[in-house]
Order: C-alpha cells, then sequence, then structure tokens
C-alpha cells in the first residue's frame, strides 16, 4: 500500500487550476475539522458548508493568511446531520452490520474545488501530515461520501483513484462521470444530467419556449449540463439566445453585465445550471437590479435551496420550475436535527455559525465576532426553513441512502463465506483488515429497498432517473414553498417520461398563464416561417401563403402545402375549398347570346314566311326561291347551333357543336355559291345559242350544294370517328377555377373545318366580285360580294380572338362569330329583298328588276 502523505503532492496535478504553493499553504493553514466519530470502520463525509470564499492576496512575500470562507449554508449542515443520524441509526440496528459500528470523519469543502482537494486530504490523513508522521499501511477510509458540486467531485475522485477508495456522491449529476476509464470508484445516488438535460429539453418544448437564455457556473457540472442540452435540442424548434457563465469566484461587474444581457434580450426564460453557493450572490444581485418578468428554469442543484426561500426573494424567483431529486421521508430526522445546540457542541465553529446564520446572534462570545452574543434561549422552531426543513427531503435523502449503500454492502461483505467469495480463489474479504477496492465489489453488486424505493447501482455507478418538478410558490406566511407539480421518469418508454400538473403551476410574475419566450410570434393558419438570414431558426418572418397553398397547423407551419387538383385556397389560406366551376351558362353572358340566337333565327323564319307568301312575285322568282329557302333554312340552323354552345358541356354537346355548326354553314356557304354561280352564268350567256344554263339547271344546282356540303360532312365524320371533341376541365388559365369547356380533340380536323368553310367564302367572294358589275337593277352579286366581305372579316377576326380567349370565353367567342357572320348573311341577302317585297311593291316587277322599265 502506498503512503498516503503522497496524496498531497499528487493533488497539484488533479485538478485542472492546480493550486500554487502560496494557495497549498493557504489551504492547510485555513482548515478547520466538522464532525469525526471512531468506529470499526470509518467513512468519509465531505459537504459545501460554505458557498463563497475569499482567497487573499498572494505577492509571494510572506505567508499569506488563511482562506476565508464565506456564507454558511444551514441547508448543507443538515446534509451533514443527515449523514452523522444514518449511522447512528446503523450501529444502533441489530440486523445491519450487527457486532460492528460505522465511524466518520467529515469535513467542509467550502464549494470549491481547491478547499474539496485539501478536504479530500483530511479525510484520508487527518487535520495535518504531523496526525499520521510515519506511514504504516493502506487507509483506515473504506469508502466517502460526497461531493456535492460537480467540480469538486471530480478533484476528489481523481485523489481516491489511486487507491481505489470507492466515493458516493448525493448531489453530483454531471455526465462526464459515467466514463469509467476515468473515475472508476465514482457512483452516485442522483441521477445522471444526461437525464436531466433530456427532461429539460421537453419541458422546453412542452410549453413552446422557443427562445431560450442560458447561465451556467464555471465548473463541469455546468458546462457538462449545458453541453448536453444544446446536443438534446438540435433538430428541435427551441434556439438558446445566449450564453453566460458566472465565475467560480464571484464578480460583481461580470454578474452585472449577463444581467444586462438578460434585460435587453427577448427570452423571459432562463435555464440555469449552477450551483447554490455561485446563484446566491448573483441573485443577490440580480435583486438589486430590480429585474423581474424572469421565468427561471432551475437545474437540481438549486431548485431545492432553502436559501432563497425568504418572502423577499418571492417577487424575483416566484413562480420558478425545475427538476428535483426524488423525495423521500427520513422518520427521526427532524427530532435529530434539535439535538444540535450550542451547549452540547460548545467547541464545534460550525454550530456557531448555524447559530449566526438562524439567529444573527453568536453562541461563543469572541472579540472577532461581529455578532451579538446569543442569550441562551434560542430554541430551533420550524420556521428556521433553511435547516429545520424536513418535510420532503432530497438531498438529504440521497445522503441517507449513500450511508445505507455502504452499510448494507459492508453488511454482505462480512456475510461472505470462504471458498465461496468474489476475489480471488473463491475468497473473501478479511474482516479485521477489509480494503476498499473489495468494498467497491460489493457496492456494484448492492440491492436493497428503503420506504418501497430500490436502491442500487448500474456498469456505470448511476442509479434510477427519477426527478419531481418542482414549482416555487408562495406560502402562507408570504415565503416561498417548493411545490411537487409533476415528475420525469426516466425508466419509461420515450414520450411517456414527462407528466405535468399545469394547472397547479404558478408562473413568473404570480401568472396563471404560461409565459411566452419567443424569437418571433408564432405564425398563424395561412402563413408560412420564413428564416431570417444569419439568425438562429427561431427567428422567422411569418409569409402568408401563396394562392393555391395552405396552412392548417395550428401555429408556425414551416411550408405551405398544395391543395389538391379540384380545390382551391380560401381566403385566409388555412382550408381547401373546392373550386369554383365555370362554363357558358345561362347567366349575364349566356342569356344575351341566347336571346340573340333566337331572336336571328326568328328573323330568319320570318324571312323565310314572307318569301313563302310571295313566292310567286318577281323579286322572290327572279332570285331563285329554292336556293334562297335553302338559304334561310341553313341560316335559321346557324342561329340555332348557337344554343349548343350554352351550359355545362357534355360529350354529345361538346360533338355536336362544332359539326353542326361547321355543316349548317357550309350548307348556308354552298347554296350561296350555287346562287353566285347561276347569277354569273345568267348575265354572261349573252350570244344566242349559248347553253350554259343548261348545266345550272335545278338539278345541278343541288348537286353543287349536295357535293360541296358532303365534302364538310365527310371531314366532320372522320373527325368524330379519329379524335372526336370531348369536355374537359381547364385548371390552367385561371387556377382558382375550373373552367368546363369543350376539347375540340384533334386540332387538324377542327382547322379543317374552319379552313373549308374559309375556302368556300372565298370562291363565293371571288365569283360574286366578277359579277358585281352585271347589268339590272337587281344585281344580287353585290350583296353576296358584300356579305362574303363581312363573312370573311367576321371570321378572320374569330382566329385570334379564339385562341386568346379564357376558358369559357371561347364559347361565346365563336358563339358571337356565328351570329355575327349569320347576321350578316341575313342582312346583307334579305334585308333589301324584304325592303322591296314590304315597302316598294310598285318595284316588285320583272321590269324593274331587268332594268327595261319604260319612264
Amino acid at each position: 500500500s502506498a503512503c498516503l502523505h503522497l496524496l498531497y503532492f499528487l493533488s497539484l496535478s488533479v485538478y485542472t487550476s492546480t493550486a500554487t504553493a502560496a494557495e497549498d499553504c493557504v489551504l492547510r493553514n485555513s482548515f478547520q475539522p466538522g464532525f469525526v466519530a471512531e468506529g470499526d470502520f470509518i467513512i468519509g463525509g465531505i459537504f459545501p458548508l460554505h458557498y463563497n470564499q475569499e482567497m487573499p492576496d498572494q505577492n509571494y512575500t510572506y505567508t499569506p493568511p488563511p482562506v476565508k470562507c464565506n456564507g454558511f449554508d444551514p441547508r448543507a449542515f443538515r446534509w451533514v446531520q443527515t449523514m452523522r443520524l444514518a449511522v447512528e441509526e446503523i450501529n444502533e440496528s441489530t440486523e445491519l452490520l450487527p457486532n460492528h459500528t460505522l465511524g466518520y470523519k467529515i469535513f467542509d469543502s467550502c464549494a470549491y474545488p481547491l478547499t474539496g482537494q485539501r478536504a479530500a486530504l483530511a479525510v484520508l490523513n487527518g487535520l495535518s501530515e504531523a496526525d499520521s508522521p510515519m506511514c504504516s499501511g493502506s487507509s483506515p477510509m473504506l469508502a466517502v461520501i460526497g461531493e456535492s458540486g460537480s467540480a469538486q467531485s471530480i478533484v476528489v475522485s481523481r485523489l481516491l483513484r489511486p487507491f481505489r477508495i470507492p466515493m458516493i456522491s448525493y448531489f453530483s449529476s454531471c455526465a462526464c462521470f459515467t466514463d469509467r476509464r476515468k473515475y472508476p470508484t465514482f457512483f452516485r445516488v442522483i441521477p445522471n444530467d444526461d437525464y436531466q438535460v433530456k427532461a429539460i429539453a421537453q419541458l422546453l418544448l412542452h410549453f413552446n419556449w422557443t427562445w431560450v437564455g442560458l447561465i451556467r457556473g464555471d465548473h463541469e457540472y455546468g458546462r457538462f449540463a449545458v453541453q448536453g442540452l444544446l446536443r438534446e435540442l438540435q433538430g428541435s424548434s427551441v434556439c438558446v439566445a445566449y450564453q453566460e457563465m458566472i465565475p467560480l469566484l464571484y464578480n460583481t461587474q461580470r454578474a452585472l453585465e449577463i444581467m444586462q444581457v438578460m434585460r435587453r434580450s427577448l427570452a423571459k426564460v432562463v435555464v440555469v445550471f449552477s450551483a447554490e453557493g455561485e446563484m446566491t450572490p448573483f441573485l443577490r444581485d440580480y435583486m438589486k437590479q430590480n429585474i423581474t418578468g424572469i421565468q427561471w428554469v432551475a437545474s437540481e442543484a438549486w431548485v431545492t435551496a432553502s436559501v432563497f426561500t425568504g418572502r423577499e426573494f418571492y417577487p424575483y424567483l416566484g413562480g420558478t420550475i425545475g427538476f428535483g431529486i426524488r423525495k423521500g421521508h427520513i422518520a427521526q430526522l427532524g427530532d435529530y436535527l434539535q439535538t444540535v445546540s450550542p451547549q452540547r457542541y460548545p467547541d464545534n465553529v460550525l454550530v456557531g455559525e448555524l447559530w449566526e446564520a438562524l439567529y444573527g446572534c453568536s453562541p461563543f462570545p469572541s472579540s472577532a465576532n461581529r455578532f451579538p452574543v446569543c442569550s441562551g434561549q434560542e430554541v430551533l422552531l420550524k420556521q428556521h426553513s433553511a435547516y429545520m426543513n424536513t418535510s420532503s427531503p432530497r438531498v438529504a435523502y440521497n445522503v441517507y441512502k449513500a450511508v445505507y449503500a455502504v452499510a448494507h454492502s459492508l453488511h454482505n461483505l462480512l456475510l461472505c463465506q470462504s471458498g465461496n467469495g468474489p476475489f480471488e480463489n473463491d475468497s473473501c474479504a478479511q474482516s479485521n483488515n477489509i480494503l476498499p477496492w473489495q468494498l467497491q465489489y460489493y457496492l456494484q453488486e448492492v440491492k436493497f429497498n428503503m420506504a418501497g424505493e430500490e436502491v442500487n447501482f448500474d456498469l456505470k455507478g448511476d442509479s434510477v432517473p427519477y426527478y419531481d418538478i418542482i414549482n416555487w410558490q408562495r406560502g402562507t406566511t408570504g415565503s416561498i414553498e417548493f411545490v411537487n407539480v409533476g415528475l420525469f421518469d426516466g425508466t419509461k418508454p420515450g414520450g411517456e417520461e414527462l407528466v405535468i400538473q399545469e394547472e397547479r403551476i404558478m408562473w413568473a410574475g404570480h401568472q396563471s398563464e404560461v409565459p411566452v419566450s419567443v424569437c418571433s410570434p408564432s405564425c398563424p393558419p395561412g402563413s408560412r416561417k420564413a428564416v431570417r438570414r444569419g439568425e438562429p431558426v427561431c427567428c422567422f418572418d411569418c409569409v402568408p401563403c401563396d394562392s393555391g397553398k395552405i396552412s392548417n397547423q395550428t401555429i408556425d407551419s414551416v411550408e405551405c402545402i398544395f391543395c389538391p387538383e379540384d380545390f382551391w385556397s380560401n381566403q385566409d389560406r388555412t382550408s381547401c375549398i373546392p373550386k369554383k366551376v365555370e362554363f357558358l351558362a345561362y347567366d349575364a353572358l349566356g342569356i344575351p347570346l341566347t336571346v340573340i340566337s333566337v331572336v336571328g333565327a326568328s328573323l330568319t323564319v320570318g324571312v323565310f314566311v314572307v318569301f313563302f307568301h310571295h313566292r310567286r312575285t318577281a323579286v322572290v322568282r327572279v332570285n331563285n326561291s329554292e336556293l334562297s329557302f335553302f338559304i334561310l333554312f341553313a341560316l335559321t340552323l346557324c342561329f340555332l347551333c348557337c344554343l349548343v354552345f350554352i351550359g355545362e358541356p357534355t360529350v354529345w354537346s361538346c360533338m355536336l357543336r362544332h359539326t353542326a355548326f361547321s355543316i349548317t354553314f357550309s350548307l348556308c356557304i354552298s347554296c350561296i355559291l350555287g346562287k353566285t354561280l347561276v347569277v354569273l352564268a345568267a348575265f354572261t350567256a349573252t350570244r344566242p345559242g349559248d347553253n350554259i344554263m343548261k348545266w345550272l339547271g335545278p338539278k345541278q344546282q343541288r348537286a353543287i350544294i349536295f357535293s360541296c356540303t358532303l365534302v364538310q360532312v365527310v371531314i366532320c365524320s372522320a373527325w368524330l370517328i379519329d379524335a372526336p371533341p370531348y369536355p374537359s376541365r381547364n385548371t390552367k388559365y385561371e387556377r382558382s377555377k375550373i373552367i368546363l369547356e369543350c376539347s375540340v380533340g384533334s386540332s387538324l380536323a377542327f382547322w379543317c373545318v374552319l379552313g373549308y368553310i374559309g375556302l368556300q367564302a372565298c370562291l363565293c367572294f371571288v365569283l360574286a366580285f366578277l359579277a358585281r358589275k352585271l347589268p339590272g337593277n337587281f344585281n344580287e352579286a353585290k350583296y353576296i360580294t358584300f356579305s362574303m366581305l363581312i363573312f370573311s372579316a367576321v371570321w378572320l377576326a374569330f382566329v385570334p380572338a379564339y385562341v386568346s380567349a379564357p376558358g369559357n370565353y371561347a364559347g361565346a367567342v365563336e358563339s358571337f362569330a356565328i351570329l355575327a357572320s349569320s347576321f350578316g348573311l341575313l342582312f346583307c341577302l334579305f334585308a333589301p329583298k324584304c325592303y322591296i317585297i314590304l315597302l316598294k311593291p310598285e318595284k316588285n316587277t320583272k321590269q324593274h328588276l331587268m332594268g327595261k322599265e319604260k319612264w
């Protein structure tokens, strides 16, 4: 076994901020004992009985004065008494370690790694090197209960590692201790911080706190916790507004800078990973700055700190929420705490400081003491909650479990039977010379129940991950009370670990509504988030969804989604509604076209009646009455076929509308072409004996009409067989609507139909133009020429208008072209005749029409 005096020199390389020789001198000169008790087996205890310290000036010219530990912590003193109570209970037990007793050596770490290092040396060797002048064997210390802060535990664990002395921490939750290569002798009865940061991340997400501040202490606990939380928040909607660090040696100026950042930030939720020691002066300065409106999220290191329960803290810390260690029950703790008094421990400096902290007086008169002398009548009461609060012990319960874990491990070790032991050659440990590493073996395997809770350690030395959710609320006396409002059970499946009773929570500022902490307000439905360039994803602008897209999430949609093909976004862009269906209906556009079509057909029928009634008159007979009747019949069909373009398109209406208008117009133009040929032939047959008219008799005229119309019928038949028109839903022109229209099926066939009608019209126009100067008062060629000119103009204008017409307007354009050209033919060809028949009957003679009238 190695000489433990070497520990002092080994410790110089343990902590990263290695103490100088002057610092070491300070530590040796300043160290004070805690509590010591003899026993068969000795365990150590290290507790942060003070939370602040003043480092003396070190100019290396004289021996520096001792380190002064400030800020006595009654809460930590309660932990010390809990350890003493547990040892006394075990010593009195007839079932656990019968015929053996436990002893202890308890020292103060001052919540600082360097003083914690010295406390560890004192636990191992004594108060000074003079206590153990010679190394005679291994240390009698079998295990250490400690430390509180992770930074101190790192130092202590590294000191104990070479000697394989196990330590059980009651409050060090840093995830770094899971590394068994670095900390092979470390155990703890508090959950690993990995679970705490997971719980805090779930809490932030649960309340939609997406913009938060992070403050940590300058130690491993704070560093590892923040790293773990940032890792846990990756890929989530939570962003960190700022990260600040409270110096290990508290600095007021630095603290004020942190508070200024908090004041300016939009983050109203602040997560703090720090020990009680750093938070105490920080929060006192925070209160002096009169900063309010901050929702604190506390780590387990200070969420149940009794030092903050005074009524003066509530306006600034009320509503704090955090995760606390699982509470337990220690039956005799309250009575045991009341046994502590200056009369019972007249030489114990720590008891004197307890009285100073609780009563503001000193039980031990001294010229150097700034407190008045106590009367001796002071009694420990429940209102001294920093010390006497035993209603829901948490850290104290961890201390209690740690001591019992050592006792149960020792008990199991002593029950070992030779030949069935776990060590070499199936041997057991010697009861009068138990080595620390042998006890560690049994610590790793220990399992026992305490008040219904199973206590054991996993392979990494961790315990069951379980937290209570604590909320700081105002009690009946105005002071802060720690109210349990939920739990986090790390053994449950994902998504079921966190249970929160929201209705029981009181938030910062004594509000019942959940505070809001966001960089940008949530985007309402109908909009999406647009991240600002160069800023975190939590800082964004809300952009309305484009037409045809929606966002129907409750808040903060990342993108807008397209509506299905037959749906469109509503005005708010929150839901898809069926698209408005449009077609050429009987509405503001369809009704006028219908009326005009019916009027045109009626006029045509009226002309037909007039012509039929006056069929024996010269005007009718001279102008080939049969062809005139054919033309009027075709024009009537032309007017009526416009009605097929109005109404919801169907398969039959689509096939009928194009073919009907093309065939009827072809019939009409064919009749006009026949009449033009007859007129031209009649007036060009000037020589006697010319028999040209015999080739243009009634039968030949009918044959011409039939043949010309038949060509169009053949084209339409081929069109209907190969690629007939069909109803279609046009969503391309105006995406917010469905336009029901007739697709032509074959564009080639459609333009062939129009082209053929155009060819007929051009031929009529040319022939009529040639016959325009033929003799006679009623030269019909002039009117045919003019009618074809109007017809051609209408249909030439139709082509670009039809191609560019949107949706259902295309059908209206085609209907208008049909009506315009039909009216042009009707008025040009038949208006002059009707004028003579009805208004100038005296001119309705053959002589007048032939221009042979005698004056």
